[in-house]
């Protein structure tokens, strides 16, 4: 069966050598999903001939992006040859630049990290930015035991909405200097490899599908709440980016009681200016609450049951609660994933945030906080690395075979 569906997927056209191709990176996307993985097992995932598959591996082999990893035990009749990724196929960088901190991982082809670094982001200039994540990442080659120019692909997360043809992120306000013109350019430049840039909450709804809550669900949305508010979304399994990249800027929703004419307001959002770290500060301030105030300060008084800032989240519960029913009236997620170092607060949020969405909507996406904690963006720009540095070296492959 699996002979003849392959043979007519061969004889639908094109060339000899684009069909091989197609071939080939189906075998590795199927052992890269399930390794390590049989022929026979491969020929089933995906329903070519084992003569196909067999074929395949060969070219694989010899590119260097497979290896034999073992055998088969158990069972009756002769063990099979098992076969993975080949680790030292390729690396992959990931970072993620915020207002506080700049976190990155270095992980081989598979997606294992192999080494990472957190350091207090270095935000006075774009230019002393740059020149950080440039030492972190060559830093990160060097933990790893590896030649910088061994990695294949970056990924950068960062506030903002990525304007692919200019060049630049916009609405990146709490990074100075970031949004000028040629960023992209200049990191690029820095790290010496190619990359890609993307929002960073979208990158944490990529690091939930692959490593969080989001595995397995298709349709769900990831609700970032800390120094700024965002939302990234995962729709029929692939994260939606809209029009011009700004999906999910639910910061900029008019959800919140407060000047809309203020041009500061209007500059990041009155939900952003509400709901983030700023805004429950000024709530807790507006109630009487002693200084020195943080949001986090303000979550762990509110766990000892002081009363003003019980209300603050409260408060905060309400604006959660209306930014989520805002959102699951248009795309209707099956989940939302409340992470950011406010929105991590599940003891003290879960059950307000529900109770609000019961009396407000009829639409009840199951309500969650992230796992990932502060490693979601993270996770999810390693993810996109690896992605793209597959691409890379298939094509690479292609070329050598």
């Amino acid at each position: 069966m699996g002979g003849s569906e392959t043979s007519d997927r061969a004889s639908v056209g094109g060339t000899p050598s684009l069909l091989r191709a197609i071939n080939e990176r189906t075998v590795l996307e199927s052992v890269r999903k399930v390794g390590p993985v049989s022929r026979a097992q491969i020929a089933r995932e995906t329903a070519l001939s084992k003569p196909t598959v067999s074929q395949a591996l060969v070219t694989l082999l010899e590119a260097g992006l497979v290896r034999e990893a073992g055998r088969t035990s158990g069972g009756k009749g002769p063990t099979a040859v098992l076969y993975e990724l080949n680790p030292q196929a390729g690396w992959v960088v990931g970072i993620d630049v915020g207002r506080d901190w700049v976190r990155a991982a270095i992980a081989d082809v598979t997606g294992q990290f192999v080494a990472r670094r957190d350091e207090r982001a270095q935000v006075k200039t774009a230019k002393t930015l740059i020149t950080q994540i440039g030492a972190i990442a060559h830093a990160l080659a060097a933990d790893a035991g590896i030649k910088w120019r061994q990695v294949t692909f970056a990924t950068v997360g960062s506030p903002g909405v990525f304007e692919q043809e200019r060049g630049q992120v916009a609405l990146a306000y709490a990074l100075p200097g970031w949004g000028r013109q040629g960023l992209v350019e200049l990191v690029q430049r820095e790290l010496g490899t190619k990359i890609a840039f993307e929002n960073d909450v979208n990158l944490a709804a990529i690091g939930e599908q692959w490593q969080g809550l989001g595995k397995g669900v298709d349709n769900f949305v990831y609700l970032h709440l800390g120094t700024g508010v965002g939302m990234g979304m995962v729709l029929n399994g692939e994260l939606y980016r809209g029009s011009a990249g700004a999906a999910g800027e639910v910061g900029y929703l008019p959800l919140a009681v407060t000047d809309l004419r203020d041009p500061s307001i209007r500059r990041r959002g009155a939900l952003d200016a509400a709901a983030s770290a700023t805004g429950v500060v000024a709530d807790a301030r507006r109630l009487g609450m002693p200084p020195p105030l943080t949001a986090k300060k303000v979550f762990e008084e509110a766990r000892r049951g002081d009363r003003k800032a019980r209300r603050v989240v409260a408060a905060e519960a309400h604006r959660i609660a209306l930014a989520i029913v805002a959102v699951a009236s248009v795309v209707d997620p099956e989940l939302v994933i409340l992470g950011g170092g406010i929105g991590s607060n599940g003891d003290l949020l879960l059950e307000p945030v529900g109770r609000e969405l019961r009396e407000l909507s009829p639409f009840r996406p199951r309500l969650e906080v992230s796992t990932l904690h502060q490693e979601a963006t993270l996770y999810g720009s390693v993810s996109m690395a690896l992605q793209a540095a597959q691409d890379q070296l298939f094509a690479r492959g292609e070329a050598s075979a």
